[in-house]
């Protein structure tokens, strides 16, 4: 059973959330602040944490820019504001996903087990190859990031990013074959998502590393 930590300040919406995963088959700890969620998550170790992104307290971008630093935890953020700088803000936290209020119980479902699939699978690669390419250094078995022989810390969904690159070096990868093979997105997701991921790997392997092809995505520079 799945662990999730609902940080959520607003009653109705969180007891709504809550009874829609519960019968989903989710285990849900609540909290209705940010230094409330903070706790529960040091506390309890949740498999996920969803945070609403105005919270009290601590708002939901503090809180996970700190569980962040703490965990490898998947961290969804939740806004009422489809704001692009609300979601770049969130994302650039750490956050691996976000969902716009109000959304289908069924679409949030989707998402969690979907950062639970990629962190496992992240977890799970067994590749005994260590690929270069100049500085970057890249340990598959031991799911190891080095930048000129210093390790780098990636998220569990930096981590599948960078792999999706290092296994079609040289190549041009569209939003859309991203979105689908890091989010596991099988209809259309906000490129924003991708966006932002490509630029927080590029600040810890080098802006130079994955290229941008105007129009069409980006790939990694061999």
């Amino acid at each position: 059973m799945l662990h999730v930590l609902l940080v959520e300040d607003d009653a109705v919406i969180r007891e709504a959330t809550q009874l829609a995963l519960e019968r989903d088959g989710f285990k849900v700890t609540v909290a209705e602040d940010g230094v409330a969620g903070l706790a529960a998550f040091r506390s309890l170790a949740p498999d996920v944490a969803l945070l609403d992104l105005m919270l009290p307290g601590m708002n939901g971008v503090s809180l996970c820019r700190q569980i962040r630093e703490e965990s490898p935890t998947p961290v969804i953020m939740m806004s009422a504001r489809a704001d692009p700088i609300d979601v770049v803000l969130g994302l650039e936290a750490g956050a691996d996903d976000y969902v716009t209020k109000p959304f289908d119980s069924t679409v949030l479902v989707a998402r969690i087990r979907a950062v639970v699939r990629r962190m496992g699978r992240a977890e799970a690669v067994a590749d005994d190859q260590v690929v270069r390419f100049g500085d970057l250094e890249v340990h598959r078995n031991g799911l190891e990031v080095r930048v000129d022989g210093r390790p780098v810390e990636l998220t569990p969904t930096e981590l599948r990013l960078l792999l999706c690159f290092v296994d079609s070096p040289g190549s041009v990868l569209t939003r859309d074959v991203l979105l689908e093979q890091v989010w596991d997105y099988q209809w259309g997701g906000d490129s924003r998502v991708v966006d932002v991921h490509v630029q927080r790997l590029r600040a810890k392997v080098g802006q130079d590393r994955i290229e941008t092809v105007r129009g069409f995505g980006y790939k990694l520079k061999t």
